[in-house]
Order: structure tokens, then sequence, then C-alpha cells
């Protein structure tokens, strides 16, 4: 029974997107508390739920959020769209209506065979992470393309984290990281939240009207989140060039005396050490002096992991 519940809180969700734990226990016939334990053992499975308590809260799950492939057999979608497809036609309910296109869905999207379509294909998500990540911004972009404002959990480098409800107007990609500039109803002014930040997006229904804004006013220089930015000098192997010339931009590289080097202002945020250990012996920081020693002493906590 216990992992009927789970089923069908998934279902639901899937469905409806926002729904509080009165209502689910009440569907469920079991006390809010079992609810609230139910959710988190899906939590506990890396399934996207967030809870928010309180006013206005609920129990949530990221529209960008799709039945893992393979979840169920061929047989058992088939099963199952045919069970959704009795019950709507009995009772009309628009919540089991979504479940149903969400399932049809999922099934169609399993069936496809690799490929694409069109001239560009942008992958953007880490190796492993079966595509959540271009999942999610292919949402972002969906809701910025129809105007449809949606709300995030957002987690801003300090680790705050908040929910607030944003009227997406433009995807910028800088340096290898998606961001949306967006008009932020919590701070009642445009702001740039990193796609990568966003632990679940909720699609509100809402359509709005395009607030007006120069792209050219959009400082492509920022550092969100109240990240600083370093200016670093280089010393780059020639074995490193390519990734030092994709990474620093190939006009900050310059060559003197049969050596490479790279003057260049970065996001000190905390992807920064990790990068530059990342190419190994190949990148040598040679100023400032703070960014050096940094460097340095991760990379003595990296060695003495490895140490018997």
């Amino acid at each position: 029974m216990k992992y009927q519940i789970m089923i069908g809180i998934l279902f639901t969700l899937l469905a409806k997107r926002k729904v509080s734990a009165g209502e689910l226990a009440k569907k469920y016939e079991c006390s809010v508390r079992s609810i609230y334990r139910y959710v988190e053992e899906l939590i506990v499975a890396g399934i996207p739920v967030d809870i928010a308590r309180g006013a206005g809260g609920g129990i949530y799950i990221s529209d960008a959020y799709k039945l893992p492939k393979g979840f169920m057999t061929k047989e058992e979608y088939g099963r199952t769209v045919n069970a959704l497809q009795a019950m709507l036609s009995e009772s009309g309910d628009p919540v089991l209506k979504s479940a149903l296109e969400k399932v049809s869905a999922q099934l169609k999207s399993e069936r496809k065979e690799g490929g694409v379509s069109g001239n560009i294909l942008v992958d953007s998500g880490t190796w492993g992470d079966e595509r959540k990540f271009s999942e999610k911004l292919s949402l972002v972009e969906e809701a910025t393309s129809e105007c449809e404002a949606i709300e995030i959990d957002y987690t801003a480098r300090t680790g705050e984290r908040t929910r607030r409800v944003v009227l997406p107007h433009l995807l910028i990609y800088k340096q290898r990281i998606w961001y949306l500039y967006a008009f932020c109803r919590l701070r009642g002014e445009f702001r740039t939240f990193k796609v990568g930040r966003m632990r679940s997006i909720v699609k509100t229904g809402e359509k709005f009207e395009r607030l007006p804004f120069e792209k050219e006013s959009i400082p492509l220089s920022f550092w969100r989140d109240g990240e600083n930015d370093v200016d670093a000098r280089f010393e780059i192997a020639p074995e490193t060039l390519p990734f030092a010339e994709e990474w620093l931009g190939i006009e900050n590289v310059r060559e003197e005396g049969g050596k490479f080097y790279a003057d260049v202002t970065l996001p000190d945020d905390e992807s920064l050490i990790g990068t530059i250990l990342s190419v190994g012996a190949g990148l040598t920081v040679l100023a400032p002096a703070s960014l050096r020693e940094r460097v340095r002493s991760e990379a003595e906590k990296l060695l003495a992991g490895y140490r018997d």
C-alpha cells in the first residue's frame, strides 16, 4: 500500500505540479504526517520534489522533470494509458486528462530513435545527467518564447534558497554557462539567474506582456549572486593551448619568447579553482598571489586524498 500511495503522489504531482499535503492526505486516506514521509522517500529516490511550508506553500515537482527512461515497460505504459482513458471517459477529470497527456508523451518519447531535427544541437548537460539539464533549459526557453511566468526554486551562491516568480525575457549563454535574464517579482527588478542554480521550475500558466529593455544595456560582464571578478595571469603549456584559447578566449592568449601567456578577467566563483586544476600542470597561475595560493592549497588537499 505504501508504494501504491507513493506512485499515486508522483502521478498527481506530474499532473498538477503543485498540491497541498492536506489534499493528498484526504485523497489517499492517511495522515498529513504520512504524506510528508512518503514525499521524503520520493526525494531520497532522486525525484526533484520540493516542500514549501506556510501560507501559499505546498508540495511541488519541477515542470522540467520527466519519468526516467525505462520507468515502465512499453506494455505497462500501454495498460496505464488505457486505464487513464477509461477513467477519463467516466469522470472528465482535468487532472486525469493532464496525466494521460504526460504519460502518452513519455511513451512517444521513448519510442523515438536517436537523432535530431534542425541544424544545431546544444546539449549543455553534464555527462551522465540523462539530459536533465537540457530538459530544464528547454523549459526555460519555452517559457521565454511564450511569455509565460515561471516559479523557480533558486539557490544563490551564498547558499540562500528562495522561491520566486520571474518573467523570463532572454536566455544568455556565456563562458559555457546558461543564464536567464528575467524580471523578478520578489526583488521588483530585472535580475540575471544561472539556469544551473534553479532546483525546480514550475510554469504558472500566467501570460505576461514583455517589459521594455535594451539588450545593449544588459551587463554582459556580470558575475551574479554576489560573485567577484579576478584579474588573472596564466602561463600556458603548448599542449594546453587549445583548451586555454577556448576557455580564456583566443584573443587573450599571446606568445612571448616561445612561451604562451594570458591576462584575463574571470568570475571568481565556485568553479574557478576546479577548472584551473582540471587542466593539470599545463596551466600555471602567475598572478594574483592570492589565487595562486588558493590553487596550491586545493591541490595539496587533492593530493592528500590519494596518499596511502
